[in-house]
């Protein structure tokens, strides 16, 4: 299994930006992607990339954030730009999720490896 480690969690002001860092190893890391939750809420997929560099997003966060991963060490990262309150969030990243035998979508494929999560906040 996987080992997560989220880091980069802040407190800004809206408008402001936030990069968020996943240090990954372990098998199972062609497909990965970061999910938030709040309290009360149902996690919420954030954005994935692919072992090709395909990337896929909320609709709520499309044209504000940016997912990437460095392939050398398998780092994820999520850079977020023109954050709003409604960002605010423990962010997840996740890993090891055979997307083709699911047949569903990432967003509720059961992702084995998960992070411990780093909190992002955001004040208007």
């Amino acid at each position: 299994q996987a080992e997560l480690y989220e880091s980069g969690g802040d407190s800004v002001q809206a408008g402001g930006s936030v990069r968020l860092s996943c240090a990954a190893s372990g098998p199972n890391l062609y497909l990965m992607a970061w999910f938030r939750q709040t309290p009360g809420k149902e996690r919420e997929g954030v954005a994935v990339i692919g072992s090709g560099g395909n990337t896929d997003y909320a609709a709520s966060v499309k044209g504000r954030f940016t997912i990437s991963k460095d392939r050398t060490d398998n780092t994820l990262y999520l850079q977020m730009n023109s954050l709003k309150p409604e960002d605010t969030a423990m962010y997840y990243c996740a890993a090891d999720c055979d997307l083709a035998l699911w047949g569903g979508t990432w967003r509720d494929c059961p992702w084995r490896s998960w992070g411990q999560g780093t909190q992002v906040t955001v004040s208007s």
